[in-house]
């Protein structure tokens, strides 16, 4: 605005400067010149020179002074009218002068005009010089020529000075044009200029995001120097990673309100219906203003952490999206679309530092259970091996002295530790095949009922009643179809972990049942239980619960092996605990 002010009184002053050169002029006409003046046609003329460098000296100081545009615009509105005003006084007073030479002076104030207000300007000051031209023609030819009036003379001057306003009016019309439009270009440039420099700044700030998550691989250190950067580039209450995992949402890290008690880093939650599953599918940001106007299961519980508002953007690693990162404030409606943006570029930059991280501790954790599955299977290959290596050497050498009573229980005890070698070689071996595609089935129909009460009952002939085991079955079932001794085998394994666990006296119950078109297995015991952070990687190869005690044996195979033919059947393994609650192990197999 002030330029434009400072644009249109630059103007009024080079007008104004024009004037006084016109008064100077003016002067030396009247002065300087011989004119045949009529009897007080001099004095007129020097009254009207007066009069025009007064008001030259006013428009001059209003100029200067003014200090607004709609005055300035008067201003200028008056300057017209003293022009033209001045204009038709000289014409009048030098109407005595034979011809029409002072009738130049008809198209500057057509010129003024048409500078001053384009087409419309030229054309109604050429309109009113018509009536002013016939005025001062009316008063030449009454004063000065006894043939009268003569309307030819009005007509070439009056066309001319149409034309004149016209033209000047269209050139001034489109220098204006053309102003605005690079006035409207520069805005653009300096619009486009400030967005590009915005993006910069806003790419620059995610780089050093994505720098910070991945200046380490472990998640620890990543995330704290992660969180660091993302409160200087959008602030929150939360934050999230999550990370879309074998049908699972898991948090990857988290901080802020409630990120030791809602969600904690390493839960889980079912995929289906999430705003992971959302954010993924539409691989693009998703804005909740109001929590409480939520539809997604974790909307509740943030809403009473306080939390009103919450932004969720896809981490995208390479063409695929792997999980998100979810940002949260108190307030609703607080997160500006420049930061849903910033978000949105965030997740996209990020990604690969979180695929990395997860692939370093994915790594870190097979290293682990292998270690671990080195250090069981040694123990594990130790002890029988100890134990029949020392009953073999007893008997070796000092057989013909021992009674057939020390004899039959070493032989027992070499049977017993021979086969659970066997059975440890028989995991490891199965396992291999698993994980190679060639472990075999031979499917037929399988009544259910009838093998989990003989599988029952050989658990509990080898418990020895000091754990007794329980079988309930609902009848009839209807047969499934698989591969009988390998469905024994997952049985089995269920029910000596059951036994192995519990505590003397406490029994171990299966029940069989249908639900949902599906045969139930349930194996329940009374043992310690199991975390819920553990409950899945008790499935896993090798993998066993921490706080076990020392003296349970096993490699942390029998689990996964049971799952693999279960999953073979088109059937689950699940498991369902609590620490010092027991356990329920679930096989579902489809009827």
């Amino acid at each position: 605005m002030t330029s434009r002010l400072e644009r249109l009184r630059q103007a009024e002053l080079w007008t104004t400067r024009l004037r006084l050169g016109g008064v100077l002029l003016g002067a030396v006409e009247v002065g300087l010149l011989r004119h045949p003046y009529p009897d007080g046609y001099e004095a007129a003329a020097w009254l009207v020179t007066l009069g025009f460098a007064v008001g030259s000296f006013v428009l001059l100081v209003g100029c200067s002074s003014i200090r607004t545009r709609s005055g300035l615009k008067r201003l200028g509105a008056a300057a017209l009218l003293f022009d033209t005003a001045v204009a038709y006084a000289y014409m009048t007073v030098f109407a005595f002068e034979p011809g029409v030479v002072s009738w130049g002076l008809v198209y500057l104030p057509v010129i003024e005009a048409a500078v001053r207000y384009g087409v419309a300007g030229g054309v109604s000051a050429s309109a009113l010089s018509v009536p002013l031209l016939a005025l001062v023609e009316w008063w030449r030819s009454s004063r000065f020529l006894p043939g009268g009036f003569d309307v030819n003379l009005l007509v070439l001057p009056a066309a001319l000075a149409f034309f004149t306003g016209i033209v000047v009016g269209y050139l001034v019309n489109r220098l204006g044009a053309e102003q605005r439009n690079a006035l409207l270009r520069a805005r653009e440039a300096e619009t486009l200029r400030d967005e590009l420099r915005r993006r910069a700044d806003l790419v620059d700030a995610a780089h050093r995001c994505a720098r910070a998550l991945g200046s380490s691989l472990v998640i620890e250190y990543a995330f704290d120097a992660f969180l660091a950067e993302l409160d200087e580039l959008v602030p929150y209450d939360r934050v999230t990673i999550v990370l879309h995992d074998s049908g699972e949402a898991r948090v990857m890290a988290t901080a802020g309100l409630g990120a030791d008690t809602v969600f904690p880093t390493g839960a889980t939650v079912p995929f289906e219906g999430t705003l992971l599953q959302e954010v993924m599918s539409r691989s693009e940001p998703h804005y909740q203003p109001h929590l409480s106007k939520g539809r997604f299961p974790a909307d509740t519980a943030f809403k009473e952490l306080g939390l009103g508002c919450r932004l969720a953007a896809p981490l995208v690693a390479g063409d695929e999206a792997i999980g998100m990162v979810s940002l949260a404030r108190l307030r609703p409606e607080s997160f500006s679309p420049s930061e849903v943006e910033t978000v949105g570029l965030l997740g996209r930059f990020v990604g690969s530092a979180v695929l990395n991280i997860r692939a370093y501790e994915e790594l870190r954790r097979l290293s682990a259970l292998r270690a671990d599955f080195v250090s069981i299977v040694s123990h594990e290959l130790r002890s029988p091996l100890t134990a029949v290596i020392g009953s073999s050497r007893m008997l070796r050498d000092r057989g013909d002295g021992l009674a057939p009573e020390q004899r039959r229980s070493l032989l027992e005890l070499i049977v017993r530790e021979t086969s659970r070698l066997a059975t440890l070689i028989a995991d490891v071996l199965d396992a291999s095949r698993i994980d190679a595609g060639t472990f075999g089935y031979t499917f037929d129909e399988v009544a259910v009922d009838e093998l989990v009460r003989e599988s029952a009952a050989a658990i509990a002939a080898a418990a020895s009643d000091v754990v007794p085991v329980e079988a309930r079955v609902d009848a009839p079932l209807p047969p499934v179809r698989g591969d009988r001794e390998r469905l024994r085998q997952v049985l089995a394994n269920l029910l000596e972990n059951a036994v192995k666990y519990s505590p003397q006296g406490a029994a171990v119950v299966v029940r069989a049942r249908t639900h949902d078109g599906n045969v139930v297995v349930d194996v329940e015991d009374a043992g310690p239980g199991i975390p819920l952070d553990q409950q899945q990687v008790i499935f896993e190869k090798f993998g066993r619960a921490t706080g076990e005690a020392p003296e349970k044996p096993g490699t942390g195979l029998g689990l996964f092996i049971a799952r693999s033919i279960a999953e073979a059947h088109g059937g689950t393994l699940d498991v369902r605990s609590a620490p010092g609650a027991g356990a329920v192990f679930t096989l579902s197999l489809p009827a």
